[in-house]
């Protein structure tokens, strides 16, 4: 399918907004949202699809993006990130997943970087572009319960995670539980989208084929052959007290538990890059971050890619971290599927935007839910190390619920 791709410089009049509006106004009957600091990309319609799965689910869908911009026809007066033809992507977090794994085009964008605002129309007529934007949405509250993985069974799994680890089959294993709800047919994500854009300012908003949430955490950008990714291993809850709650941060930092599950994520993300990166450089210390409700122990890593790769190239290379499944990778894979007997669907997989030159800004699926049908489900997990415990790791996890459960109620 050919597509015909024009993007212009637009004004918030044209769009029925003030000056100064908030970028999240938009999220009304979109479908599709990638959004950072109050800008981003913002997606209605589907112009089309591409779909993919299995082990090589994610260079399939590189190859038919890279046959999709081949054949469109584009014009782009903006040329900023973001402008001309992109996509928004989904990866499914396993090779085994019965979920696919999605670039969505969409028929129009809208864009806001750094003060410029602009539509990217693709084959459709501006006039029926600017017809699909409609503002308005209902929020309706979702109710969840326990899923597939009950309090007590992730407690049950932490212990056999444990098992393993002592019986030296693995450093780390990010062990996840669900919850689920039930939601009426017409239901709209994007209220629920706008409670989180107001409140975590510093993650990633994301939406794409049903999947949405709020993630603190950039899996990877590239951008112009540099490459940033920041990574987050290692939580605690915040405080209620200002003292206290600098304390608990503080306390993060020097924590031997949480420092050595953050080293084999920083490990892992770095040996990944090697097969495609040079100059790579890594935060000689991790420093705690603050989020509305957790601590993370955090690092930012900067690296120069030594081929003409695509993001979704790098993306395939680091997908999945250590962060999201363990050390090492292919052992913690097996105890995930062995221990959760549970299909994540595209929790915890790279979820983000694609642009025609290859260059994208890739989060990790976390603190959402996904929507099929009328079925929500959500994912929370944690990285079990020696040390660890089952309470306490159950007691991290509903604190990671917390955002996407607020957000619904």
């Amino acid at each position: 399918m050919s597509l015909k791709v024009n993007s212009r410089l637009i004004t918030a009049t044209e769009l029925g907004l003030t000056e100064g509006f908030n970028f999240a106004e938009l999220l009304g009957s979109n479908s599709s949202a990638f959004i950072y600091e109050h800008q981003g990309l913002i997606g209605w319609g589907e112009a089309l699809r591409l779909e993919a799965s299995g082990s090589n689910r994610i260079l399939e869908l590189d190859q038919l993006w890279r046959d999709t911009v081949t054949s469109a026809e584009i014009i782009d007066e903006v040329t900023l990130p973001g402008s001309g033809l992109i996509s928004f992507g989904s990866i499914a977090f396993s090779a085994n997943s019965e979920t696919t794994s999605v670039l969505v085009i969409p028929q129009v964008v809208i864009g806001k970087q750094d003060g410029s605002l602009w539509i990217t129309t693709i084959n459709i007529s501006e006039k029926d572009a600017l017809d699909l934007i409609d503002l308005a949405s209902t929020f309706v509250p979702a109710s969840f319960e326990p899923g597939q993985i009950s309090t007590e069974q992730y407690k049950i799994n932490v212990d056999k995670a444990l098992e393993a680890i002592e019986a030296n089959d693995i450093e780390k294993v990010v062990l996840a539980r669900d919850l689920k709800a039930t939601v009426s047919k017409d239901f709209n994500i994007n209220p629920a989208l706008k409670k989180l854009e107001s409140k975590f300012e510093t993650c990633y908003i994301y939406s794409v084929a049903g999947l949405f949430g709020a993630s603190p955490e950039l899996l990877v950008k590239v951008q112009h052959s540099e490459v940033s990714a920041r990574v987050l291993a290692g939580t605690a809850g915040r405080g209620t007290d200002p003292g206290v709650d600098q304390a608990i941060g503080t306390a993060l930092v020097e924590s031997p538990k949480n420092r050595a599950e953050h080293k084999f994520a920083i490990d892992s993300l770095v040996a990944s890059l090697e097969e495609l990166c040079i100059e790579i450089n890594v935060d000689a210390e991790p420093f705690s971050m603050a989020l509305p409700n957790l601590w993370h122990l955090a690092s930012d890593v900067k690296a120069v890619l030594n081929s003409d790769s695509s993001s979704l190239q790098v993306v395939n290379a680091l997908h999945p971290s250590a962060a999201v499944a363990g050390t090492p990778r292919d052992k913690a894979l097996e105890v995930i599927e062995e221990i959760e007997n549970v299909d994540r669907g595209r929790y915890a997989g790279p979820v983000g935007w694609l642009g025609a030159d290859g260059d994208g800004v890739w989060a990790i699926a976390l603190r959402g839910a996904q929507l099929k049908d009328q079925t929500l489900t959500a994912f929370a997990g944690c990285g079990i190390v020696a040390g660890s415990g089952a309470q306490a790791e159950l007691e991290e996890a509903i604190l990671k619920f917390k955002p996407i459960v607020d957000a619904l109620s």
